[in-house]
Order: structure tokens, then sequence, then C-alpha cells
């Protein structure tokens, strides 16, 4: 049996990425699947790491983040919030995450469960990152909704490339050692739309959802985003003559 766990990031229950959220939770049960859920602001889930979520005794002295993780997983005294969604990573198979862009990024409720969630020495460590992470096999899918229209988020689009905006965020599960596949993006969803656009955003919206089980039934050959592998690198540079499968990572232009 397949476990899916899926993560949403935004704040109204009536939002298109709620709806979308609760499209793959039907979805990936009539699979068949184990479904785990983290709907990150009906948890209350406090994206800031601080030594204060930390038991007595457990925050190093001055406090240091990765130090403390890591003391915290070897004992088993994370906070047990991150404890929980730590379980959830470990038993998931797949994640799927439900999230809007805002200011060229994901929200900052994502950003802080992956800094306080992706402990080190638990989720990560030196000798288990990239090639070698603890998750290889497992897989990711992002969910996106964008304000702007597909042009403006295109490789051209004034609002930048929306698969580089991303891209830190799928590096971030690729150090993990996940697969991550290349998002599914639904642009021009916002609430300034109005009479025959608001319309017809309403009945585009509704495909998508309509839809959905049908993308997600086939996964499995949905196309993976391609990293660079560790033998790439030498010195912790691409070797020469190893062609960059990113911006963010490239042969001198």
């Amino acid at each position: 049996m397949t476990t899916t766990l899926i993560v949403l990031s935004h704040p109204a229950q009536t939002s298109f990425n709620a709806a979308w959220a609760r499209a793959s939770e039907t979805a990936c049960r009539s699979f068949g699947d184990d479904v785990l859920l983290s709907d990150l602001y009906r948890l209350g889930f406090d994206p800031a790491e601080r030594a204060d979520h930390y038991p007595q005794g457990t925050a190093t002295d001055p406090y240091d983040v990765l130090k403390t993780q890591q003391v915290a997983s070897e004992t088993d005294r994370l906070p047990s919030r991150v404890q929980a969604e730590v379980d959830k990573l470990r038993a998931a198979d797949r994640i799927i995450c439900h999230f809007p862009l805002w200011w060229f990024a994901p929200p900052a409720m994502l950003k802080g469960w992956c800094e306080r969630v992706l402990v080190n020495g638990g989720m990560h460590d030196t000798g288990n990152r990239f090639d070698t992470g603890f998750f290889r096999g497992k897989s990711v899918l992002f969910c996106v909704s964008t304000g702007s229209k597909a042009a403006e988020s295109a490789h051209n689009g004034k609002e930048g490339d929306v698969e580089m905006l991303l891209w830190p965020l799928a590096y971030t599960f690729r150090y993990l050692g996940f697969d991550v596949l290349r998002p599914r993006v639904v642009h021009g969803v916002h609430g300034y739309h109005k009479d025959t656009a608001k319309e017809a955003l309403e009945n585009r919206l509704r495909g998508e959802l309509a839809g959905h089980a049908g993308v997600l039934s086939r996964y499995a050959s949905l196309p993976r985003l391609a990293f660079n592998a560790d033998s790439d690198f030498e010195d912790g540079r691409l070797r020469d003559g190893v062609p960059g499968q990113s911006l963010f990572i490239r042969q001198n232009p």
C-alpha cells in the first residue's frame, strides 16, 4: 500500500489550494492509499525555529540550530509537533504539497516547516544527503497556484520563471534524497476577477479539480526534475565539461 502525505500551506479553508488538497486526499483514498494530512495553518504549526521549543537542557548554549536539532533527534527530545511531522515524513512514500506563491516564493509557513521538521541528524547528515539521502526512492509533487498569468510566469515572463522560483524548495527535498516531480501550477488564481473573468476562472478551477484524480492516477509516469549527481562535482564544484541541470548550478557562460 502506498502512503501519501498531503501538506497544505494556506490559511483559508475556502481557498482553491485547500480544495485542491481535498481533491488530492479524495483521489489518493480512492486508489487505496493510506493518507496522512498536515494542514499547517489548522495545526497551528509555529514556523519559527528557536531554542525555547526544546525541553530544558536540550538547546545548546549558545544556541546552535543544527547542533540542537541533532542532539534532540538522537535523544528523542524533539518538540512533539515536530516529531509528529517527522513521523509522517518517514512513513510516507510520496508527498503532495499544496501552496500558493506569495512574493515570488512559497509561504513562510512552508519554509518554516522545512526549517523545523527537516531536522539535522534525524532527516539528514553529512553522510546522508543528495544521492545518499535517507529518503531515496520517495518523491514529492508541488501543486502550486500563482496570481500571475502563465505568460508572466514563463522563462521570459515579467514575474519570473515559476520553476526557478520553486527550485530552492525542490532542492531542499533533493537534499534529503527525494525525487522531485515537475510542479503542477495553476495560474491567475486571485480574488480580484469580476463578472465574466470571475466566471471563467471558476470554471477553469472546477476543471482542474475534476481532472486532478486523473493526473494523480498517472503519478508514477509524471516527469521528474533533473539534478546533477554527486559524481558530477569535485571539491564542491561541477567538474569541467559536466553540464548543469539548472541555472542555479551551471558552467561559466
